[in-house]
Formats: C-alpha cells, sequence, structure tokens
C-alpha cells in the first residue's frame, strides 16, 4: 500500500495529538510506529504511555528540555543534528510503517538545521512507509511537498488566562 507525507503545523493546540492519535491507529492495524520529538526531553504523560504499553513504538526524544528563544545554542544544534541522524536512520532502515517528526517544524524554523534535511527525509522515504511531520510553522517547501497538510488555527485557549499544562491534559 502507497503511504504519504503528512504535516500538522499551525498555531492551535493538536499537532503532537493528532500524531499521537494517528499512532494509535496504526498500532491498531499492526504496524510498527517510530516517533522522534525534536526539542523536547521531558517526561510526558503520553510518553510514558507509549514505552510502557506499546513495544510497536520507538519515542526518542532529541532535545535539551527547553524553549529555544533567539539562536540556538551549539548545544541545541547539536542535538538536534543528532536527532534528525536517528530519523533519518530510522526511515532509512525501513523497519518503520510510519515515522514521525515531531516538532520539526519547529527544529527548521529556530535554525536547528536546514529544510533541506527535511526534504532528504521525503526523498529516502520507501513508498511503503507513512511519513509525519509536525510543528509550528512548517516551511513552505515542506507544504508544497506534503500529500497533507493541516493547520490547527487557535480561535480560544484557556492559557491565555494563565492555565499552566495540565497533567494529562497538555503534558
Amino acid at each position: 500500500m502507497k503511504r504519504y507525507v503528512q504535516v500538522y503545523t499551525g498555531a492551535g493546540k493538536g499537532k503532537t495529538t493528532a500524531a499521537l492519535g494517528l499512532t494509535m491507529r496504526a498500532v491498531g492495524a499492526g504496524m510498527k510506529v517510530y516517533m522522534g520529538q525534536f526539542i523536547k526531553s521531558h517526561d510526558y504523560s503520553e510518553i510514558k504511555t507509549l514505552s510502557e504499553r506499546f513495544p510497536e513504538v520507538t519515542v526518542e526524544q532529541y532535545g535539551r528540555g527547553c524553549f529555544i528563544k533567539g539562536d540556538p545554542t551549539e548545544e541545541d544544534v547539536e542535538a538536534g543534528l543528532a536527532g534528525l541522524a536517528k530519523l533519518e536512520d530510522a526511515v532509512r532502515d525501513g523497519e518503520y510503517d510510519m515515522v514521525i517528526a515531531d516538532e520539526a517544524n519547529v527544529a527548521v524554523s529556530v535554525g536547528l538545521f536546514g529544510v533541506d534535511k527535511l526534504m532528504k527525509l521525503i526523498d529516502i522515504k520507501p513508498g511503503e512507509m507513512e511519513l509525519v511531520f509536525t510543528g509550528r510553522g512548517a516551511h513552505e517547501d515542506l507544504v508544497a511537498r506534503a500529500d497533507l497538510v493541516t493547520e490547527m488555527s487557535c480561535v480560544k485557549h484557556y492559557y491565555e488566562q494563565g492555565v499552566s499544562a495540565r497533567k494529562g491534559i497538555e503534558c
């Protein structure tokens, strides 16, 4: 079966959540999934669930666990490039039916690496692998190459009233 390239982007909540939904659907269909998370390094609730209960899913985090404001540090760039190499291996190896590059759009927009690196992932993607990119600010070149692009928009969010991320809901 031919598989495609999907992008989930925009300022609204739900990009990683959409990728997690795809993960659950894929596992239910007997597929193996690899999720590489750029920038993130925290023990999020979904990571615990996937790691403990779903051997068909591999999750690796490539970040230092902090928001990158301004220019990334040398350590941020090194972490991003090391993660990109792992993600490329996961795509090239063909062991997985679905590969998710979570927050890859943000990694490009903050300068951890260029969009050409994401284009290379598309170029080496086996035809029977679904490839998913998430994160705000998807580069126009990635949007043009993708088969499916969804932009989440925020109409209203309780974060604007000072509500922090809640365990089990946002983290």
